[in-house]
């Protein structure tokens, strides 16, 4: 099971690079664990910290880079990050939904996303959520004015909404089996889980017709 999404209030933060690919989310010399946890802190290590990075590294000491955004204290909060097209091309590594899970992110908006990437998003609860450019710029144009930009993005109305007084309110599409899985919580596991009485009915009949092969595995 993951988490259920139906609406989420947060703040934005952005990241306006294209092409933003997934060792440059999580580079490659923190892919050690198969856990879903602990890879927030390496989150765009590359442009978070001025040092190299490594695994088992004391983050808390490192030196920033604060020209990046995520490294303003304005943003430190955020749990909606606002980015440019293609975000998350390159490899397929589910470690790059994890590592923006464990930051805090909940949503992603961008004009388009790669396709690995945004399945294995939905996979992990996290929402990716495809706008157009001139919605995007909208919204980039608000954090350019030095607002806090706080959106209501409501998934069964697929909207997104700004809040705090701004005028701005915008529709996305998401396949309807997506959306179901998101809305209810449900994972690949989960889904094959709901299927366990004709499973189990299946292994049932199969052991009495073929006793023999459950008998090997024993």
């Amino acid at each position: 099971m993951i988490e259920p999404f139906i609406t989420h209030l947060g703040l934005v933060a952005p990241l306006d690079r294209i092409n933003v690919d997934t060792d440059m989310i999580i580079p490659k010399q923190f892919l050690k664990s198969i856990k879903r946890t602990g890879f927030g802190k390496n989150l765009f290590d590359e442009l978070r910290y001025l040092d190299e990075g490594y695994p088992g590294q004391d983050c808390e000491s490192r030196p920033l880079n604060m020209e990046f955004s995520l490294n303003n204290p304005r943003y430190k909060d955020a749990s909606v990050l606002l980015t440019r097209k293609n975000f998350g091309c390159g490899s397929s590594r589910e470690h790059a939904p994890w590592a923006l899970r464990d930051y805090g992110f909940k949503v992603i908006l961008a004009p388009s996303f790669a396709d690995i990437f945004y399945n294995n998003c939905i996979k992990n609860g996290l929402l990716p959520v495809t706008l157009l450019d001139s919605e995007i710029d909208s919204l980039f144009e608000q954090l350019l004015k030095g607002k806090e930009l706080a959106l209501d993005v409501d998934l069964p109305n697929q909207t997104v909404k700004a809040l705090n007084g701004i005028d701005l309110k915008f529709s996305f599409c998401i396949d309807s089996f997506y959306k179901h899985c998101l809305i209810n919580g449900l994972d690949e596991i989960a889904l094959t889980l709901q299927d366990s009485k004709l499973i189990k009915e299946f292994e049932s009949a199969h052991a009495f017709k073929f006793p023999w092969t459950f008998g090997a595995i024993k």
